[in-house]
């Protein structure tokens, strides 16, 4: 039977005098937390740390960035303390969707354990398999793993979940969306009966509701800020763009002040958007499934350092990214459902502090994002950009401009400062070029004067005439390239005029449709009872039905009176013959038992052929006479 704590759905303030000591753990962890400024437990955390030391099972639910980790960590740590490990035997388990996950939940639980004398060890794709089985091996007291992977070590036979005492599910939801929980039932039927089980989601759902029943036993549930976005210190916007403004409008927003995190929908997306960034001089990095493991370490690195402060990322850095500090998340593709939407939101606003959460929206997605806030539970401010010319002082204040024409130059102020350093980059690697081919023209000389002595050859002759040579070489080398670069001229001036007919069409489509953003638009573009010149009058959608009875009726006509039911068969009446008729018989004439004669006359035919079934014909598979005397009794 569940329980739920009130505690747990009281503000932090309510209880001034709550520490870490007070919920009973160690000295030394309470000591480390002190050294690393946490001092006061989230509302999670008081609530789930008393019992989770006592040994209950936990159900935790609460939106991402509200203290999980710890609130499962620390007693887990705490329990463990004093124990001993045998080789390939863990005595705890925290399961987990994603890598980078995996990793944050390691590093944050880490400086705990260490003063506890447990060793952790993540055990997660993309990196070496040999370095997780040998510290396997060596003893492991806690294994941080995702399923996928713990899964494939098992079978290798170099872990064994007999002697895990705790087990811990995090982000429970997630797995149920990428499709992990048959992996996770399997881990977790291997783990023996009677441990402690601790799982928390953002979101309880019905698979989640499954393996809480089947897996954790009476256990006490904990429940803060619901999975609801309605968090007071994070606001929601909606900017509706027309196309051609959405990159400098992403550009403006990602190159404000602070941090930001850009949200798209694709890999490609992740690394064209992020190059557009930089080109627009942000600092900017991508991060997605298609890098490699220590890519991705290294990007993450590079953001939360601040040596970028924009990172593009995919969804699957919506709930593995634990980084404080982020001022702005902005969705330039929308997310695929409300539960995407919150998970990505909940990268900024973390442990009480604000954030702003901005999504981008084509004229045609309008509906889908507005369905999506909705289901999130929501309240988000809608902006038209493009209606007018200035922004009204929200919107200012997120884009950091006052107008579209601001935005689009800054976003060209940007684009020659780019070309600029792109230039001056190119002039230095062209200087370094010429060195080198001043030194190499040098070498040349020297050893065709030396053939040339050695040949008994003039060597001012043979140099003069590598000289010619190489002159020629280089005149056909330039002309060459001048013509690709016309070609990519031409190429450009192409791309450049197909995108203006694009946007081109896009405006007169929304134009056609009412006018683009009007919200008063009737169906295909026209006011009620509007008619416009050149209409032929045209007929409603019930004409054309009327039409298709009236066809059907003439074609029934034609088979003999439709559907009546006086007609005969074949279309003609009673004792009617036409010019023609050759006698014939209807249908009823023929016998069944004529066509039953027919056949069984074709068959004695066919069998006397074939020599019937009589018994004394002689078999086509009988050939034991046939063979030799010492063959017959095989």
């Amino acid at each position: 039977m569940s329980v739920t704590t009130p505690e747990a759905l009281l503000p932090l303030e309510d209880e001034p005098t709550t520490t870490f000591a007070d919920l009973g753990l160690p000295q030394d962890i309470v000591r480390k937390l002190a050294e690393n400024g946490v001092t006061t437990p989230f509302p999670i955390q008081a609530a789930t740390i008393p019992d989770a030391l006592a040994g209950r099972d936990i159900l935790g639910r609460g939106r991402t960035g509200s203290g999980k980790t710890l609130s499962f960590g620390l007693p887990l740590l705490a329990r463990l303390a004093g124990g001993r490990t045998a080789a390939k035997r863990p005595r705890a388990v925290i399961l987990t969707p994603t890598r980078e996950l995996a990793m944050q939940v390691s590093d944050a639980l880490e400086p705990y354990g260490d003063v506890l004398g447990l060793r952790l060890k993540v055990v997660c794709g993309g990196t070496s398999m040999a370095n997780q089985i040998y510290a396997l091996e060596r003893g492991v007291d806690i294994l941080v793993a995702t399923p996928g992977r713990l899964r494939d070590v098992i079978g290798r036979g170099a872990c064994s979940l007999d002697d895990v005492e705790v087990a811990v599910l995090d982000e429970a939801d997630q797995m149920a969306d990428l499709g992990f929980l048959p992996e996770v039932t399997e881990l977790l039927d291997l783990v023996p009966p009677g441990g402690q089980r601790m799982l928390f989601s953002a979101t309880l759902e019905h698979e989640i509701d499954t393996l809480v029943r089947r897996y954790l036993v009476d256990p006490v549930s904990h429940e803060v800020d619901a999975a609801q976005g309605a968090v007071t210190t994070m606001s929601h916007h909606v900017l509706i763009v027309k196309p051609r403004d959405k990159a400098p409008l992403t550009a403006a927003i990602a190159g404000g002040e602070g941090r930001t995190i850009v949200f798209v929908r694709t890999q490609l997306g992740a690394d064209r958007v992020a190059g557009q960034l930089r080109e627009a001089g942000v600092r900017a990095d991508a991060l997605h499934g298609g890098m490699t493991q220590g890519a991705r370490t290294r990007t993450l690195a590079d953001f939360k350092d601040g040596r970028a402060s924009v990172l593009v990322a995919t969804d699957v850095a919506a709930r593995g990214i634990h980084v404080d500090g982020i001022d702005l998340v902005l969705n330039v593709d929308p997310a695929a459902d409300h539960k995407d939407y919150l998970h990505r939101s909940g990268r900024t606003a973390r442990a009480g502090r604000s954030g702003t959460v901005v999504s981008l929206a084509l004229p045609h997605q309008r509906r889908t994002i507005f369905r999506l806030m909705e289901d999130a539970g929501v309240d988000a401010a809608r902006h038209i950009i493009g209606r007018g010319d200035l922004f009204d002082e929200e919107v200012a204040r997120i884009i950091g401009a006052r107008s579209l024409t601001e935005v689009q130059a800054e976003a060209a102020m940007g684009a020659v400062q780019h070309a600029e350093l792109e230039a001056a980059r190119l002039a230095r690697e062209l200087e370094r070029a010429r060195a080198r081919a001043t030194e190499l023209r040098e070498e040349a000389e020297r050893l065709v004067a030396r053939a040339a002595r050695e040949r008994g050859d003039d060597p001012a002759e043979a140099i003069a005439a590598a000289t010619e040579a190489r002159t020629a070489a280089v005149e056909e080398a330039e002309r060459e390239a001048e013509r690709e670069a016309i070609r990519e001229a031409r190429r450009a001036e192409k791309a450049a005029r197909a995108e203006a007919a694009r946007h081109e069409r896009e405006d007169r489509r929304d134009d056609r449709r009412g006018g683009g953003f009007r919200e008063d638009r009737r169906p295909y573009g026209r006011r009620e009872g509007e008619r416009r010149e050149g209409d032929r009058g045209g007929y409603r959608r019930d004409d054309h039905r009327r039409d298709d009875y009236r066809r059907d009726d003439r074609r029934e006509d034609r088979r003999g009176g439709g559907f009546r039911e006086d007609r005969r068969p074949y279309g003609r009446r009673e004792g009617e013959r036409r010019e023609g008729d050759r006698g014939g018989f209807r249908r009823d004439d023929h016998r069944r038992d004529d066509h039953r004669r027919d056949d069984y006359r074709r068959d004695d035919r066919r069998e006397d052929r074939r020599g019937g079934y009589r018994d004394d014909r002689p078999s086509a598979y009988d050939r034991r006479g046939d063979k030799p005397r010492w063959k017959r009794g095989s």
